[in-house]
């Protein structure tokens, strides 16, 4: 990029769907985009499109630093290694390390990847995390807008594979007829992308559902149609948890979130409405439209 060239956004997370989706809307509406991988190669797809690559690693302080500097903001994401035993040291360094580094770059301004719950202070397991990076990052004086997302529709793409085998939808979530607020990774990345072009100044939080809630029972019947079959929900006792993630490559600590985070879910400690300092948005994607995608995915 030359010193003539505009200056550009820089996008985390575009080897996952809310950077990516973040990334294709301002490529699509003319900004400049920077993005920014750990492999070169995932960056080749972006670089046919015109966004400038760079590579860091997120615990790296030089790289980062150099990956945000002469900017006009950044979306910035803290992935979650489930399969580490340290996985809250391991996000603690990531909030560390991407506050020193927006600090050193003089970013105008940063959109944070969070997650509803993230104003309690117990009772959420893996949101724990985002708590820290909101915390970390609301230390630097950067303005920033921290995005609360709602549970994303994409979580249930193991569960249709096996909905589609058995007709029964495994579901965590209970009771099965309680509506939960839900959102669509592509809203999320179009809604990140919206809040960095407003060029907000000081610290808001935004909490993004879709454009209605679901209950567990609303999601068999959705798939149930996407299907074309009868599909029933079976709510999975917490005993199975375990064995039903077993699969998963979770650490003993990562489980032991997970558990924590659903039961908050379950007993609406986790709530979208729980931040009175929140601003609510809502995103324009469907779970129809997500599932009817998943399920042509599987087929």
């Amino acid at each position: 990029m030359t010193a003539s060239s505009p200056l550009p956004y820089v996008i985390f997370g575009v080897t996952g769907r809310t950077g990516a989706a973040a990334a294709d809307a301002l490529l699509r509406s003319g900004h400049p985009v920077r993005v920014v991988v750990r492999d070169p190669v995932k960056g080749r797809a972006w670089a046919e499109r015109g966004a400038e690559v760079v590579v860091a690693d997120l615990t790296d302080l030089a790289s980062m630093t150099k990956a945000l500097s002469r900017v006009l903001g950044a979306y910035v994401v803290s992935p979650q290694q489930y399969n580490r035993e340290d996985l809250f040291e391991w996000a603690e360094l990531i909030a560390d390390t991407t506050a020193r580094a927006a600090v050193a770059a003089d970013v105008p301004r940063l959109v944070a990847l969070s997650s509803v719950g993230a104003d309690r202070d117990g009772g959420t397991g893996w949101i724990g995390m985002n708590r820290m990076f909101e915390r970390r990052l609301g230390e630097t004086g950067v303005s920033t807008t921290f995005l609360r997302a709602a549970y994303f529709m994409e979580n249930w793409m193991p569960m249709i594979g096996q909905a589609m085998r058995s007709g029964t939808l495994p579901t965590f979530l209970a009771p099965p007829q309680r509506p939960l607020p839900m959102v669509a990774t592509a809203d999320v990345g179009s809604t990140a992308a919206a809040l960095l072009l407003e060029k907000r100044t000081g610290t808001a939080i935004v909490t993004l559902s879709g454009p209605k809630d679901y209950a567990p029972d609303d999601v068999a019947a959705i798939i149930s149609i996407a299907l074309r079959k009868p599909v029933g929900v079976a709510v999975l006792p917490e005993t199975e948890w375990p064995e039903a993630l077993a699969d998963a490559g979770f650490s003993k600590a990562a489980l032991a979130g997970f558990v924590e985070m659903t039961r908050g879910l379950n007993c609406s400690h986790i709530d979208i409405k729980s931040d009175p300092t929140s601003v609510e948005w809502a995103g324009t994607t469907t779970l129809e439209q997500v599932v009817a995608e998943l399920a042509r995915l599987h087929n």
